[in-house]
């Protein structure tokens, strides 16, 4: 970067800095907040870091929706495919008014003058390594989840963007729900009691779900740039399945453990102040769709969690997910001895909580929640119409931007956050892959699949 550049961002810096009273609530900012902040009239460049269809279908709209507002701008593009990239260039410009730089790989793109941040939205695996990569050229950063797949990556990530002053955020966007910040006070306040067990299901049935035949059929190695795509992973041959549906094959994404655990495991971290499980065990398969994927169509995992020093006490975690059978949906479902939150329902309920005649019996008071409605999805956030994308990624996205333009690293997903879901989810994979109890060495920072360190 340029001394230009790195002056402007000190003086970007330093004037936030001076606005100590500044506020943020749990959505961010008031609209009539930037004029309090000097420099906020500076805009900031962000350039793209994989042009994906969860970019071009909710992450662009919702970046979109306020980049007028706020005085961001998107000047790049890189892809190493060249169909994305052309497609990137052409959409982005599109949406933002003006033409935008395609770039080969992220050794051009970084080369950019004056560009600040970037949104990554590449695949799982290579989040962490993307992070790295930003920071290292001094850019905020917005990643897409699963931040990282392996502790090696994770760790490193964390000590790149911990080491930095840089804005980080990554995309487990329920963070930025009003029902889960409610849901949220909601126990740490003390009001729900104790957790005793958390249920939590993903289940849809798609048998195309990851699948991309077309663009397999099409694709040439020549088209793009095999050993990049890599990164950190094993060498290997070819195969535009890996490329395309990476979804479908380890180690280049855990699938249903990343893509959607990790949303649901995450608030379990955020709800309870707990950092990871105390241990995980697992079991699934490939029932139904034998396609040639190496991800599992059916998973279950079952994490204990509770304090290290008090192995008496905690609750469980009870994940299923499943692709051939849509029955139960998506749900999130917290019990304590009082009754139950409903998340997708958005209720605080006495539902299960402990009757009268059976607390009598023993000596005990009836133990019974409030009826309480969360805040619904229609007050979640004040959202532009007709953004494309939807409301939690909408205001996730905003709420980066505005840490952005104040300088202000206590986004509503910090590195924390990622560095947490991280690891519940590499102790899922040990416990899965290995058929062993997956445990954390909390010195070490590592996953232990019995006795054994895991790593794919």
């Amino acid at each position: 970067m340029n001394a230009k550049n790195t002056s402007r961002r000190q003086f970007i810096r330093l004037s936030a800095a001076g606005g100590a009273g500044f506020m943020m609530g749990a959505m961010g900012f008031s609209k009539s907040s930037y004029a309090r902040i000097l420099g906020a009239n500076d805009r900031v460049n962000v350039g793209v870091v994989g042009f994906s269809d969860r970019f071009r279908s909710s992450l662009l709209p919702s970046f979109v929706s306020s980049s007028k507002e706020l005085n961001f701008d998107i000047i790049a593009v890189s892809d190493i495919w060249n169909r994305r990239r052309e497609e990137g260039k052409a959409q982005i410009a599109e949406k933002i008014g003006h033409s935008v730089q395609a770039c080969v790989n992220n050794e051009e793109l970084y080369k950019i003058k004056d560009l600040d941040a970037v949104i990554i939205a590449t695949a799982d695996f290579q989040h962490a390594y993307h992070t790295v990569e930003a920071i290292e050229n001094n850019c905020d950063v917005y990643c897409e989840k699963p931040f990282a797949e392996t502790m090696a990556d994770a760790k490193a990530a964390l000590k790149a963007v911990k080491g930095s002053d840089r804005v980080f955020q990554v995309g487990t966007q329920r963070r930025s729900g009003s029902n889960y910040h409610a849901a949220a006070n909601f126990i740490q306040d003390g009001k729900f009691g104790p957790i005793t067990i958390v249920e939590m299901s993903w289940n849809v049935n798609q048998p195309g779900r990851w699948r991309r035949p077309e663009l397999v059929a099409a694709i040439r190695e020549s088209d793009t740039d095999w050993g990049r795509y890599l990164v950190s992973r094993p060498k290997d041959t070819w195969d535009p399945r890996k490329y395309l549906e990476y979804r479908l094959f380890w180690p280049y994404s855990s699938g249903i453990f990343g893509q959607w655990m990790t949303h649901q495991i995450d608030t379990v971290h955020w709800f309870s102040g707990l950092k990871h499980p105390r241990n995980v065990v697992a079991n699934g398969g490939i029932y139904q769709w034998k396609d040639g994927r190496s991800n599992a169509d059916t998973l279950t995992a079952v994490f204990e969690y509770g304090p290290e020093d008090q192995p008496d006490t905690g609750f469980q975690v009870v994940y299923s997910s499943r692709f051939h059978n849509s029955a139960g949906g998506i749900k999130e479902l917290y019990y304590s001895n009082g009754g139950m939150i409903d998340i997708d329902n958005n209720k605080v309920s006495p539902n299960g909580g402990l009757q009268e005649n059976h607390a009598s019996a023993m000596g005990m008071k009836p133990n019974l929640l409030p009826e309480i409605e969360l805040a619904s999805e229609a007050q979640k956030v004040e959202t532009a119409a007709n953004t494309g994308g939807d409301s939690l990624t909408w205001s996730h996205v905003r709420n980066w931007m505005e840490c952005v333009r104040a300088r202000e690293k206590a986004t509503n997903a910090p590195i924390e956050a990622a560095y947490s879901h991280s690891i519940a989810l590499i102790m899922a994979n040990a416990a899965y892959r290995t058929g062993e109890k997956a445990t954390f060495d909390e010195k070490k920072q590592e996953v232990m699949a019995g006795n054994k360190l895991f790593v794919y």
